[in-house]
């Protein structure tokens, strides 16, 4: 009995206290061990965490585009992806090949990946109230490139950045009258070869045109036709046009370069000289053109610049930050015509 006494009785408080201080030594110890890792633990972490947030795009924008049906839709889809590089933009881009519904399907996309901010250009100007309505809901602005929309509703969009299509018109009807007078010309016969029927840039270039030539009592639009703004619809234009009129054209009016480039061999098949036999008038300024203006074979080429992207960026960046923007914004532009020397006119670029 006197030993299990002694072998259960408690330590003494000498021992006790020895027993604690083993315990907090070893304690101390194992943490100076693994504090180092525990920091190196933290560091590496913060550290992706700040690579993560350096390497993040600071700006997401969802672009439609209409297509690539020209040197100038090409060239405008080059530099918003450069000027996206340039600005530190993330850019979804999708093509929409010519078809509104295509492009209704990507904004709702954008809409569903919760961009920062969308931009398109519409092929048309109606019939996007309810996907914009969409957009506005999901509070994601909203900007139109190149070309305008018609709507009801107000705020579905916070601006326009693009050519001044009604003054690139008015560029052409003042350039014709000129043309007219230097040739001392008394009738003015003239064919239009518009764009796509309801678009923005054939509504307003076909408005401006016609009021800068309408007190002008020698001007006569013979016949306006849609081309689409397609190089084989220009031509296929053209060649219904000189059946239907052949030696009363005078002047024939393009929207835009790739249906003149796409007429002039109509006209050249047809017995008649480009830029002699008939006044030749362009828009939109690509190299191709102004390479034809050189030659003769094209009067006068309005310029519509697709250079649009760094006005897009700055644009977007202002948006996001919750900051006021210009509803419109034109970039400058200019007229190349047989009234200048151009062999000055430098490379275009698109």
């Amino acid at each position: 009995m006197t030993w299990l006494k002694r072998k259960n009785s408690p330590k003494n408080s000498r021992d006790v206290a020895k027993e604690e201080q083993r315990r907090c030594s070893f304690f101390a110890w194992s943490l100076l061990r693994i504090l180092p890792l525990l920091l190196l633990i933290f560091a590496v972490g913060g550290c992706e965490k700040a690579a993560e947030q350096d390497n993040a795009p600071k700006l997401l924008l969802g672009f439609s585009q209409i297509g690539s049906e020209s040197a100038w839709r090409i060239g405008n889809t080059r530099d918003i992806e450069d000027q996206a590089a340039k600005f530190d933009v993330s850019l979804m881009l999708e093509n929409a090949n010519q078809k509104q519904e295509n492009q209704i399907a990507a904004i709702r996309r954008f809409i569903a990946y919760k961009v920062d901010v969308i931009a398109f250009s519409p092929i048309v100007e109606d019939g996007w109230d309810n996907v914009l309505l969409e957009a506005k809901n999901a509070g994601i602005p909203v900007i139109l490139v190149d070309r305008d929309i018609s709507t009801q509703k107000e705020g579905l969009t916070s601006c326009v950045i693009g050519a001044d299509f009604y003054k690139e018109g008015v560029m052409a009807g003042e350039y014709l009258i000129r043309k007219a007078d230097s040739l001392s010309m008394n009738r003015v016969n003239i064919v239009e070869i518009t764009g796509t029927e309801n678009s923005t840039p054939m509504l307003q270039r076909q408005a401006g045109f016609m009021d800068a030539i309408a007190g002008d009592e020698r001007m006569t639009v013979l016949k306006s036709i849609d081309g689409d703004f397609l190089k084989s619809r220009g031509a296929e234009c053209m060649r219904a046009l000189l059946e239907e009129y052949g030696d009363g054209i005078d002047v024939v009016f393009s929207h835009n370069d790739e249906m003149t480039l796409g007429a002039l061999p109509e006209i050249e098949e047809a017995g008649y000289l480009p830029g002699e036999d008939m006044i030749i008038i362009s828009i939109d300024g690509g190299q191709k053109a102004i390479d034809v203006l050189k030659e003769g074979r094209i009067n006068c080429v309005v310029e519509c610049t697709p250079k649009l992207g760094r006005e897009l960026m700055e644009t977007a960046y202002r948006l996001k930050a919750g900051l006021s923007v210009s509803t419109v914004i034109h970039p400058e532009e200019q007229v190349f015509s047989d009234e200048q020397d151009t062999s000055e006119i430098p490379p275009r670029g698109y």
